[in-house]
């Protein structure tokens, strides 16, 4: 079976309809962040965040401000690869009201509690990521990090079309390279914009009550060449648009099929397995060395995500003909399953 060939998207569109429906116009994906998300009406289905993940030489940082339509939930976290040392912060705020969630996806957005701060400053084709805790594993953590988008990059920018009432825009923008600090305590680490790269997650949409996901991603430099890697399954499946693409040196490939994620939901630590749902495009396997957990079990919202940190081995063909091999590429995985 013969993948078909997605809808590419060359002019600004609006994401939603004035009854703040899917417009038709917005359903492909784009090589730039040209959609605007302006979602309105579906009282307490709406669904936004950025999230920020940068993988550093010696640690991974992650940063995030979300809003659930109800609450607003921002959260940061780090690992240190070589003692696995983890720690995660996470605030929720009731509404969520002063949390604004911009519809462009290069737009700045900040949060601020007595616990913890969160700016994302987009200026001047750099983000400005910034986070202050006084209390983080017991210690003061500050952030400062500036994030380049090259500007010829091509970035992953796709609709999609459960139906008119339910679907979603995501952005995934990957090999951001990425230079400054991350203070825990007196422990300072440096981020160098030759090897630090951050990787995007933009979503806004209208959600259904239940959904369950897998996404798989990396963001490294191998052999001289900046290489991202984006996989998406289970949600998009079906919808004819997927959130499937590897870029090298900032020139996405998207790849317009589904590909299956295999693996043990007895044993998250156990191989995976990305391949592609009908060619030999993907093949790839992705071995664990830590699991990250975060659950949330409020009555009315429940949460779970197993998102794995780990190696990719495998190879990719692009789509001029080039098989990429993949060995050691440091990147995440997960399963995030969420009744909201």
């Amino acid at each position: 079976m013969k993948q078909h060939a997605e809808k590419e998207i060359l002019q600004p569109t609006p994401l939603c309809d004035k009854k703040g429906n899917l417009n038709p116009e917005a359903i492909g994906f784009a090589r730039k962040p040209i959609i605007d998300c302006n979602l309105s009406g579906h009282f307490m289905r709406k669904k936004k965040w950025n999230y920020w993940c940068v993988y550093g030489e010696d640690i991974l940082f992650s940063a995030t401000i979300s809003h659930l339509d109800y609450a607003a939930v921002c959260f940061v976290y780090f690992l240190e690869y070589e003692t696995q040392r983890y720690f995660e912060k996470t605030i929720t705020i009731p509404l969520g009201t002063k949390v604004k969630m911009p519809t462009q996806v290069l737009e700045t957005v900040q949060f601020a509690s007595n616990d913890m701060s969160i700016q994302l400053t987009y200026f001047n084709g750099d983000t400005h990521l910034t986070v202050t805790s006084s209390n983080f594993d017991g210690e003061h953590l500050h952030a400062e990090l500036t994030i380049q988008h090259p500007k010829n990059d091509d970035s992953l920018n796709v609709v999609i079309p459960w139906n008119r009432q339910t679907f979603q825009f995501t952005a995934k923008h990957h090999i951001l390279p990425t230079s400054g600090i991350v203070k825990i305590g007196d422990k300072r680490f440096t981020f160098h914009p030759e090897e630090s790269f951050a990787v995007l997650d933009y979503g806004r949409g209208v959600w259904p009550r239940e959904a369950t996901w897998n996404w798989g991603m990396a963001s490294q430099r191998i052999r001289g060449r900046r290489i991202g890697l984006n996989f998406g399954g289970q949600w998009t499946d079906g919808t004819g648009m997927t959130e499937n693409a590897v870029f090298v040196d900032g020139v996405m490939t998207k790849i317009h099929e589904d590909v299956i994620f295999k693996y043990d939901r007895t044993n998250f630590m156990k191989p995976w397995k990305i391949t592609s749902k009908f060619s030999d495009l993907v093949h790839l396997t992705f071995t664990p060395f830590f699991e990250r957990v975060a659950t949330t079990n409020a009555k009315l919202v429940r949460s779970e995500v197993h998102q794995m940190i780990g190696y990719y081995d495998g190879q990719i063909t692009l789509s001029n003909g080039e098989i990429l091999n993949i060995q050691q590429m440091l990147g995440c995985i997960e399963e995030h399953a969420a009744k909201w």
